[in-house]
């Protein structure tokens, strides 16, 4: 910057922008507010059907959260443009102050251009007349002194003003179209996570020579700034595309067998390097949609360690996935990069997918213990995870879902399969315990519907759950689909008994009831998978039956029926993981009570977070009295859903004619039916009496103990009309 530019700029037109931009970041908060209040908040109460269902809905989701990244982008620009204008007028004040204090001292500074200046003494007559020459001497000290201290405030000037320039540039290249939701307080935060980047996208470009300690000051200042879109974006794009992928391959080398702290370091490192990627990856500068583009590009290459003694290193695509663990990685960016590895995985054929992949160098180990990171479709699979409208699109395709299940009983990549298709139809991302889940979608339904038909399947299905290590997901995916579930298993028109937020009116398009029996049959091998399909029944039968007994509008009939057919649901669905139990083919699957006894302990964490965030979403609309769906996993569970989960979790005593913890035995099959009663009825009790109801206590056991005991009979009948039994 030049002298006379600080000291004579026009930063009244700086004022002016700034003013502007405050206007501007008020409006848009306004706008923000009424989108989320209004726009969204009626998107997510009204009846959805048919394309509006899908198409408005998202369409308005995007509009409001771009309103929202409107609102974040021009608070950030307001703040920096502010921030930096007030400290161009402090230097401006500081450097004025210096030039006064230098011209009451016979100097004056002169601005010599191209932000250079001078300091130069004033000539007079009576300095030569000192025959010691001291006088002279200690001009030149004070001339020096305000020199430095002059300069020392135009470098901070300038390095204000280019700093501001660079992350305002930056901010505005994030989004190519649109906005960007990165946040800053001032131009000091905006420009330190900047600097941060270049510092260690410089360090990360010599792996070989970062010692622990360095590694340890380089994870520090990542798991400071992965989270912040500009630090991800300039040290990825910094780093480049290879230079990412050869950065991860010389740390797994360098450190194969760590133990102890340096084990932990490593893993901290692959935690904070994949979130950084993460974040970066939603960037639409240039820079990375060519590091994006070019990273899919690098993904057959071969990565060498510079001192590895194998000729066979680790493909592009195993590093990169290797490095999705955690974090949401941007959905086109996982659209593109799931097309060429679902391609390469199919042209392997379901037996063959492991030999793709696996083959190589077994001293490879990409993720530290975590298995070896050898076949990048588990990493892939994390990643979708994390981002349920990636997941989606992934399995949208029957092909490519049906392929992707058969390779999990040949591979070892079905828990991360699992959580993927998790994702994909329920809209909540992995370990999110917080966000709404959207109502189910057709397209959510249909893979639903094709995951049930793959494990319904009786040439081989069973082995999912078995070989495959897909059962827990099924059984919380089971879980999630509980009120489609219980549509099927009632039959047409009992929709306003088993309320559900389907977006469609037969989510499984009429084929459901054989393909959700064996489904569910088959899911009960697994000690968690049963335990899924028994806190989701439990959980959603209890929101039934308080949604119902609070509120007699949403069924067109009496009190009795409601009772007596949410009881019979219970007895059915139960009855099915009880009789699949008892036939004998799942038994050596469970190993005893044991397994599944902990299995119920642990999944009732779980079971916990589905209520808190509203797991059967019963929501009432009170101005009109009629039913709405908030969502599966997602929306306003009550507190006799949460009631069931206690009682499930603490093993709560029976009482009557036995004696012991509720679903406590695997082995006896009526043990389980007088479960499935006595848990029914006490949500019953606590309906009745939460919401103060006038029906005989009594009445109402011994409504659901018979509707129940039918269902449970029933139950054994559904199993038989679709499976072979012994």
């Amino acid at each position: 910057m030049d002298l006379d530019a600080l000291r004579h700029g026009n930063f009244a037109k700086l004022g002016e922008a700034v003013t502007d931009w405050e206007q501007m970041t008020r409006k848009l908060a306004g706008l923000q507010k009424d989108a989320e209040n209004n726009l969204k908040a009626k998107a997510d109460k009204a009846e959805w059907a048919g394309a509006n269902a899908t198409v408005s809905r998202e369409f308005i989701a995007k509009t409001v959260a771009e309103f929202a990244d409107a609102h974040t982008q021009a608070d950030s620009i307001t703040r920096i443009l502010s921030d930096t204008r007030g400290e161009l007028l402090g230097f401006r004040t500081q450097v004025n102050d210096a030039i006064g204090r230098a011209e009451r001292q016979n100097l004056t500074v002169i601005d010599t251009g191209c932000g250079t200046f001078a300091v130069t003494g004033n000539t007079r007559p009576d300095w030569s007349s000192d025959p010691s020459g001291k006088t002279g001497a200690t001009d030149q000290k004070t001339v020096n002194a305000f020199r430095d201290e002059i300069q020392r405030i135009l470098s901070k000037a300038t390095e204000s003003d280019t700093s501001a320039a660079k992350v305002l540039r930056l901010l505005a290249d994030q989004a190519k179209y649109g906005f960007a939701d990165a946040s800053y307080a001032n131009r000091d935060e905006a420009a330190d996570a900047v600097a941060a980047a270049e510092k260690l996208a410089k360090a990360a470009q010599d792996p070989a020579g970062m010692t622990l300690d360095e590694i340890a000051g380089f994870n520090r200042t990542m798991e400071k700034y992965h989270d912040d879109p500009l630090f991800a974006e300039q040290f990825a794009t910094r780093l480049g595309a290879k230079g990412t992928l050869q950065f991860w391959t010389e740390m797994t080398h360098a450190h194969a067998g760590a133990r102890g702290p340096e084990l932990q370091t490593m893993k901290d490192l692959q935690t904070n390097l994949g979130l950084t990627l993460a974040t970066a990856s939603f960037s639409d500068s240039d820079g990375m949609r060519a590091w994006k583009k070019d990273l899919i590009a690098e993904r057959n290459t071969n990565f060498l360690a510079t001192d590895s003694f194998s000729p066979i290193g680790a493909l592009g695509s195993q590093v990169i996935s290797s490095l999705m663990g955690k974090g949401q990685f941007d959905t086109e960016f996982l659209d593109d990069y799931r097309k060429k590895l679902f391609e390469a995985d199919k042209g392997a054929g379901d037996l063959g997918t492991r030999e793709l992949w696996v083959k190589g160098y077994d001293g490879l180990d990409l993720v530290f213990g975590d298995g070896n990171g050898r076949d990048p479709l588990e990493g892939l699979f994390d990643g979708l995870s994390h981002n349920p409208e990636a997941a989606e699109h992934a399995f949208t395709s029957k092909s490519d879902l049906d392929h992707m299940l058969n390779t999990a009983k040949y591979t070892d990549r079905g828990d991360h399969l699992g959580r993927a298709l998790e994702s994909a139809v329920t809209g909540v991302a992995d370990g999110d315990t917080t966000s709404m889940a959207p109502p189910h979608s057709a397209v959510q339904a249909k893979i639903m519907a094709n995951v049930m038909a793959a494990a319904a399947d009786g040439d081989g299905g069973a082995d999912l759950v078995g070989k495959g290590h897909l059962g827990e997901s099924f059984g919380n995916m089971a879980a999630a689909y509980m009120p489609e579930i219980s549509q099927a298993l009632a039959g047409p028109g009992a929709a306003d008994v088993f309320l559900t937020n389907s977006e469609v009116s037969d989510p499984f398009q009429g084929k459901g009831l054989p393909d959700v029996v064996r489904f569910l049959s088959v899911t009960s091998a697994d000690p968690a998978g049963r335990a899924g399909i028994i806190y989701g029944e439990s959980i959603y039968t209890g929101s039934l039956l308080e949604a119902h007994l609070s509120d007699p509008s949403l069924f067109d009939g009496s009190r009795e029926q409601v009772l007596s057919d949410i009881g019979t649901n219970a007895g059915v669905i139960e009855g099915i993981v009880g009789h699949s139990v008892a036939d004998g083919e799942v038994k050596a699957a469970i190993e005893g009570e044991a397994d599944y006894n902990s299995a119920l302990k642990d999944k009732g964490d779980a079971a916990k977070t589905w209520t808190s965030i509203a797991f059967t979403g019963l929501e009432l609309r009170d101005e009109l009295g009629g039913k709405i769906m908030g969502s599966v996993v997602g929306g306003a569970a009550g507190a006799v859903a949460g009631g069931a989960v206690d009682r499930l979790m603490e093993s709560q005593q029976m009482h009557g004619a036995r004696d012991e913890g509720l679903y406590a035995s695997a082995k006896d099959l009526y043990a389980m039916r007088d479960s499935v009663n006595q848990q029914t009825q006490w949500s019953a009790t606590d309906a009745l009496a939460r919401h103060h109801v006038k029906f005989s206590e009594d009445g109402a056991n011994d409504l659901i103990r018979n509707a129940v005991n039918k269902g449970w009979d029933d139950s054994s009948e559904y199993l038989t009309r679709t499976k072979e039994r012994p």
